[in-house]
C-alpha cells in the first residue's frame, strides 16, 4: 500500500506501514505466508496485520494520492502553457463574393457588381503558441490550497489508521475475554463434575442423600448449555476479529496471550518509552507518569479530529484569499509562430515554394482586470467568512467534547485497573472458600449446599476479574486513541514521515 514518489515530510501514515511491520516482525513474517494466517497470533501481530489489509484504511489511502495529484494539478497553473494546432482543409467549391466592378474597371457603372473568388484549393494553417503567467495570485494561493488539502486527507489518513488499529485491539480483547470465559465454564463444569462423582460414591456408602445428588445434576444440567454459549461466543468473536484483519476466517489461529498477562503487562509497564513503543500492551499514554491535565493537553494537541479541523480551517482561510484576490489583475506574456499556406490543385503539404506560404511571428502582454461580475464575488467572499467561522465554532465544541471524553476514559482506565485488582484478591479468596467447603464436606463436617455456594461464588469471581481486566483493557486502547497516541500508529514526536 505504500507505494509511490511522494517526498515531503507531510506523507506521515503513508509511511506508518514500513513503521508498523519492522516493530511487528519481518511483514508479520510475509503476512503469515499472503495471509494464509496459521499458528499463534499476538496482539502486535494483529494490529499489523489489520493496518496491512484494511479496506477502510486502503480507501483513505487512496484519497491522500488523490490529493497529492491535485497539488501537482495546482502546480500546473503557474507553469507555462504551450498550445500547438494545425489545420488542412481542401476547398469542393470556392467560396466567392461580390465586388463593385468599377474596383477593377474604372469605366464600369456604380451599379455593376463582380463574382471574386476569395481562397484555393488546399488550406494549411499551424499555430504554435505559449503563455507564461506573471502575476496569478489566485494560481499561486491555489497551490498553497491544494497542499492544505493534500495535509488534510494525511491527517484523516492517520485518524483512520487509529480507527483501525483501536478496533482491532478491542477485538482483540474480546476473543480473550471469550476464551477467558470459555475456559472458565469448563473448569466450572470440570469442578461440579468431580463433587457430584465425590458426592455418588459418598450417596453409596450412605453418607451422602439422593437429594444432594439429584441437586448436583441439575446444577451441572444448567452449566452445560452455558458451555455452549461460551463456545459460540468465541467463535462469534474470531469472525468479528477477522473481519478487523481482512480475514475470511481465523480457523487454525490461536489467539494468543491472556487478559491477566496483558493486563499485567500494561498496569505494570504504563506508557513505556524507546524500544517499548513497539508493543501495543506497553505503548500508549502513561496513567502512571502523566497527571490528568497533561494527558488533555497532549490530547488537544495530538487528537486526529481536532487536529483535520486546524487543518480545514486553514483551507477554508486560503479559500478566502483565493475569492479575494480574484478582485486583483492577471498578467501574461505570451508568444505566437503561425505558418498559413495556400495552393491550387493536387495538394502539395504546406506549397511547393515559399511564395505559396506566409509565417507570421508576434510576442505581447496581456491584462486582464476583473471589474464588474454583478456582485457574485462579494457574495462568495462572504460564503467562505462563514464557513471558516463555523469550522472555527466546531473546533472549540468539539475541544470541549475531547476533554470530557479524555477525563471520563481517564477515570475509567483508573476505576477498572482498581476493580481488577480487587477481583483478583477475591478470586484468591473465592478458590480458597472452595477448597476448604470441599474439604469439610469430605470430611462429614460440611454440606453439600456449601461445596455449591462455594463453587458459585468462586465462578463468578473467576468471571468478574476476567471481565475488569478487559474493562481495563479497552479502556486504556480508547484512551490512547482519545489522547492521538495509537500504539504501532504514532511514536513519540508524530507518525512516520518515509513513503
Amino acid at each position: 500500500m505504500a507505494t509511490g514518489s511522494g517526498k515531503r515530510v507531510g506523507y506521515g501514515l503513508v509511511g506508518w506501514t514500513v513503521a508498523v511491520l519492522v516493530g511487528a516482525g519481518p511483514l508479520v513474517a510475509q503476512e503469515r505466508a499472503v495471509t494464509g494466517v496459521s499458528g499463534a497470533l499476538t496482539l502486535d501481530e494483529a494490529v499489523a496485520l489489520a493496518l496491512r489489509r484494511s479496506r477502510e484504511l486502503e480507501g483513505s489511502y487512496q484519497s491522500l494520492e488523490a490529493a497529492d495529484q491535485r497539488v501537482r494539478e495546482a502546480w500546473g497553473s503557474v507553469f507555462p502553457r504551450v498550445n500547438l494546432s494545425a489545420s488542412y482543409t481542401r476547398s469542393l467549391s470556392i467560396p466567392g463574393n461580390f465586388l463593385p466592378r468599377i474596383f477593377f474597371d474604372p469605366d464600369a457603372g456604380p451599379d455593376e457588381l463582380v463574382a471574386v473568388r476569395f481562397g484555393a484549393d488546399n488550406s494549411w494553417s499551424f499555430q504554435l503558441r505559449a503563455e507564461q503567467p506573471v502575476f496569478d495570485a489566485a494560481a499561486f494561493i491555489g497551490v498553497g490550497a491544494a497542499g492544505r488539502y493534500e495535509m488534510l486527507q494525511d491527517e484523516t489518513h492517520r485518524g483512520t489508521a487509529q480507527r483501525v488499529a483501536t478496533r482491532t485491539r478491542v477485538a482483540f480483547y474480546e476473543v480473550l475475554l471469550a476464551q477467558e470465559a470459555l475456559r472458565l465454564s469448563e473448569n466450572s463444569v470440570q469442578r461440579v463434575r468431580q463433587v457430584l462423582a465425590e458426592t455418588e460414591a459418598l450417596n453409596r456408602a450412605g453418607l451422602a442423600s439422593e437429594y444432594d445428588v439429584l441437586r448436583l445434576r441439575v446444577e451441572l444440567a444448567n452449566l452445560e448449555p452455558s458451555l455452549r454459549r461460551s463456545r459460540n461466543a468465541l467463535e462469534e468473536a474470531k469472525r468479528r476479529l477477522g473481519i478487523e484483519l481482512g480475514l475470511q476466517t481465523l480457523d487454525g489461529v490461536e489467539v494468543s496471550g491472556s487478559l491477566a498477562a496483558l493486563g499485567a503487562e500494561a498496569a505494570l509497564a504504563g506508557g513505556g518509552g524507546g524500544a517499548e513503543k513497539a508493543s501495543v500492551a506497553r505503548g500508549g499514554v502513561d496513567l502512571d507518569a502523566m497527571a490528568p491535565e497533561e494527558v488533555v493537553r497532549l490530547a488537544l494537541q495530538r487528537r486526529s479530529d481536532l487536529r483535520q479541523l486546524d487543518l480545514t480551517a486553514r483551507l477554508r482561510q486560503t479559500e478566502l484569499r483565493l475569492e479575494q484576490v480574484e478582485y486583483l489583475p492577471k498578467v501574461s506574456i505570451f508568444g505566437l509562430y503561425t505558418i498559413n499556406a495556400q495552393q491550387n490543385g493536387s495538394p502539395d503539404f504546406f506549397g511547393s515554394s515559399s511564395l505559396q506560404r506566409a509565417y507570421g511571428r508576434q510576442v505581447g502582454v496581456q491584462v486582464t482586470m476583473p471589474l464588474f461580475s454583478g456582485f457574485q464575488r462579494p457574495a462568495r467572499v462572504a460564503q467562505k467568512r462563514a464557513v471558516l467561522r463555523q469550522v472555527e465554532l466546531q473546533r472549540a465544541l468539539v475541544s470541549v467534547q475531547a476533554e470530557h471524553e479524555v477525563r471520563t476514559l481517564i477515570d475509567q482506565v483508573r476505576e477498572a485497573r482498581a476493580r481488577a485488582e480487587a477481583q483478583g484478591l477475591a478470586v484468591e479468596q473465592a478458590r480458597r472458600g472452595f477448597e476448604i467447603a470441599s474439604a469439610k464436606y469430605r470430611e462429614g463436617l460440611g454440606s453439600q449446599l456449601e461445596v455449591t455456594d462455594a463453587e458459585v461464588a468462586l465462578r463468578q469471581s473467576e468471571f468478574n476479574h476476567a471481565e475488569a481486566i478487559y474493562d481495563y483493557l479497552v479502556a486504556r486502547a480508547r484512551l490512547d486513541e482519545a489522547a492521538g497516541m495509537v500504539p504501532l500508529v504514532d511514536t513519540g514526536d508524530g507518525f512516520a514521515h518515509e513513503r
